[in-house]
């Protein structure tokens, strides 16, 4: 009798170790799959609107350049289209499917030599008008998976930025309806009213929590009135916090 009981805990055991590594491998191929359809959408976005994507990032250039460089200044009409050729060369890139460090390492180096080239104090004002619309543009390629700066991975503890991680990383996601609207952008494309239907929030309430996920990075909409996707950051962000509450909630199963 005892046997027969030893021996049927044994199985029991077994069985629910044998449960335990099927959820395990059947939560991966979920997220493994969800990953394919992420970058699947992250594909077709650049093949479909890379255009549409980097001529946009010309036209805020044009108007932010415009509006924000030095009135009275006698050579802001030559600047602003050498300033204006620069940003659209770069855009360009928007619609490569890699660019290397190298590249953008390079744009960074003429934009130093052109910076030091110029005559005035003044000229900080509308240099750092350049940088920063050429920033976005590399932080748009990051996002759709076009460039990785490596650099990055080499980074400890000590480095992170506090206000930059909290701002890009963690105040993004730190709210249960964003939480919940990149998740399940992880398992599709969705719409305005998808969302909305999602969450139960309704227009400047829902724009509010998507602006805060198109800012950050971590999602991007495919045109105006198009579908929202998950970005490679949304979707790296999403994988980091699933094993961190793995490693926390349910340490025995890793």
């Amino acid at each position: 009798m005892a046997t027969t009981l030893s021996s049927s805990l044994t199985e029991i055991r077994e069985l629910k170790k044998e449960v335990t590594e099927l959820r395990m491998n059947l939560k991966r191929f979920i997220e493994h799959a969800n990953q394919q359809h992420a970058m699947t959408a992250l594909t077709d976005l650049k093949q479909n609107y890379a255009g549409f994507l980097a001529n946009d990032q010309v036209e805020t250039a044009k108007s932010e350049l415009s509006s924000k460089m030095v009135a009275d200044c006698g050579m802001r009409d030559k600047c602003y289209g050498v300033f204006l050729e620069f940003l659209q060369n770069t855009s360009k890139h928007i619609k490569d499917g890699r660019v290397s460090e190298e590249i953008i390492q390079s744009y960074r180096d003429q934009l130093k030599n052109m910076r030091e080239a110029g005559p005035f104090d003044r000229c900080d004002t509308c240099f750092s008008q350049v940088y920063r619309l050429f920033e976005k543009q590399v932080d748009l390629m990051q996002s759709l998976g076009i460039y990785e700066d490596s650099s990055r991975e080499q980074e400890i503890i000590t480095d992170i930025p506090e206000e930059t991680a909290v701002r890009d990383l963690l105040e993004p996601i730190a709210n249960v309806l964003r939480f919940q609207i990149l998740k399940s952008l992880a398992a599709q494309t969705r719409t305005f009213s998808e969302i909305s239907a999602l969450t139960g929030l309704r227009g400047g309430n829902l724009l509010f929590h998507i602006k805060k996920l198109t800012e950050s990075g971590m999602i991007l909409q495919s045109h105006e009135r198009g579908d929202y996707v998950i970005t490679d950051k949304g979707f790296k962000t999403l994988n980091a916090v699933s094993a961190l509450y793995r490693e926390t909630h349910h340490p025995h199963m890793r």
